[in-house]
């Protein structure tokens, strides 16, 4: 009986797919994510490719997410607008822009300029899906069950980066970027078909007649007042800064430059990373409960730039490729906690305001990835990497000393 009770409780965070709209949620995020996975994986190779520059991957890494202070609109936008309807719209903008990137590959009238302006446009359609589909979690499920959608959420995305940047690298040394296009611009449109699916009643919106700007001050004002979501939304802002580059722009240079590998290896290589993403996102999404979330939240960002640093380190693939499954697990541990705490903090509405700040903190990422591309471009990816380790562990631990709050939540 004890063995029964055991398995029960185990296998209850799975009810949550009993919920159709957050299945459809679930479902669209999946297929969204691999997209986009395959997209980051691809882009990187392809601008080296092209440009043979260090600072031009890490550029247009930094160009997705260039424009990540209009997250803050899209996130009073989403408090405004019927999500699920937003949602659609957003993913088959993303399936539209796909095809426009095939289609110049195809006619041979692509340019490194092309691509930038191409990223900027998706860049800013993606402001919308992130904050949107994260307040669709708490929008479709009832209270008791947001800790484990919060981390259902994560593990799609971790399937995402488990399958994406595989599939990405075979699909460009196999058919090239085209090949790679055609695949990732299905997805999204296939994403925003699945979206089409989620059922949210339009009485659940509620009227605002005041101006954009005023929601947008308004849901401001409500984050400064609450010291555990300012303090997770700069947790946000500090793995933004330095964790996020390093399995993104950082990655296809350790791939060629230390490793000695190829797209294909670039694929494995984040292969690794998702698998260990994937594995902290399921173990935190079948937990009942997360107590001293807080708490566990410093110790996952720690962990993930202590293992950036072990990284920097490995000049053999298959060492690498283990280091780098342990910063996918500790990536993912982080990324389930700030949304975790976020969901449980945060009144409905002003959930689509707050998921919109959390985008708004990508901005960091554009300014991290720039200056990782610089540093590895005079001194190697290596040297990069470890900044990157340092800071992020410094950052960490001063918060932990201004935020006492965050440390008991």
């Amino acid at each position: 009986m004890r063995l029964i009770g055991s398995l029960t409780r185990a296998s209850t965070p799975l009810g949550v797919f009993r919920h159709r709209n957050f299945a459809f949620v679930w479902g669209s995020t999946t297929l969204v994510g691999i997209g986009t996975q395959m997209e980051s994986a691809v882009l990187g190779w392809f601008v080296l490719s092209l440009t043979d520059s260090p600072f031009l991957v890490g550029s247009i890494a930094a160009a997705r997410m260039a424009l990540n202070f209009l997250a803050l609109f899209a996130g009073a936008i989403a408090d405004r607008l019927p999500r699920n309807l937003l949602l659609v719209s957003v993913e088959f903008v993303m399936g539209i822009m796909g095809i426009l990137m095939l289609a110049l590959i195809l006619t041979d009238l692509l340019e490194v300029w092309h691509i930038f302006a191409i990223t900027l446009s998706m860049g800013v359609v993606r402001l919308f899906q992130m904050p949107v589909a994260q307040s669709l979690v708490g929008d479709t499920l009832p209270r008791e069950r947001v800790n484990n959608g919060a981390a259902f959420n994560t593990v799609a995305m971790n399937i995402a980066m488990l399958c994406g940047p595989v599939i990405g690298g075979l699909l460009y040394q196999w058919f090239g970027p085209q090949g790679a296009y055609l695949v990732i611009a299905s997805l999204y449109l296939a994403s925003g078909m699945v979206a089409v699916g989620i059922r949210i009643e339009r009485s659940e919106r509620t009227s605002r007649p005041e101006s954009v700007m005023h929601t947008v001050t308004e849901g401001l004002r409500y984050a400064a007042g609450n010291q555990v979501i300012w303090a997770v939304l700069t947790a946000a802002v500090i793995i933004n800064l330095t964790g996020w580059t390093v399995h993104t722009g950082l990655a296809p240079i350790f791939a060629r430059d230390v490793l000695g590998t190829d797209s294909a290896g670039l694929g494995l290589l984040l292969f690794g990373f998702g698998v260990g993403a994937l594995s902290g996102s399921l173990g935190l999404a079948m937990a009942p409960s997360l107590p001293h979330t807080g708490r566990l939240l410093f110790v996952a960002v720690i962990m993930w730039h202590t293992m950036v640093l072990l990284f920097s380190l490995s000049g053999s693939f298959y060492l690498s490729m283990g280091l780098f499954v342990l910063v996918g697990a500790a990536f993912a541990s982080t990324q389930v906690l700030i949304l975790t705490l976020l969901l449980r903090t945060t009144q409905q509405e002003f959930r689509g305001r707050i998921m919109g700040l959390r985008s708004f903190a990508i901005l960091a990422y554009s300014f991290g990835s720039m200056a990782a591309g610089a540093i590895a471009g005079v001194w190697g990816a290596p040297a990069a990497a470890q900044v990157v380790g340092v800071t992020g562990i410094t950052l960490a631990l001063v918060l932990a000393v201004v935020a006492p709050k965050l440390r008991r939540a």
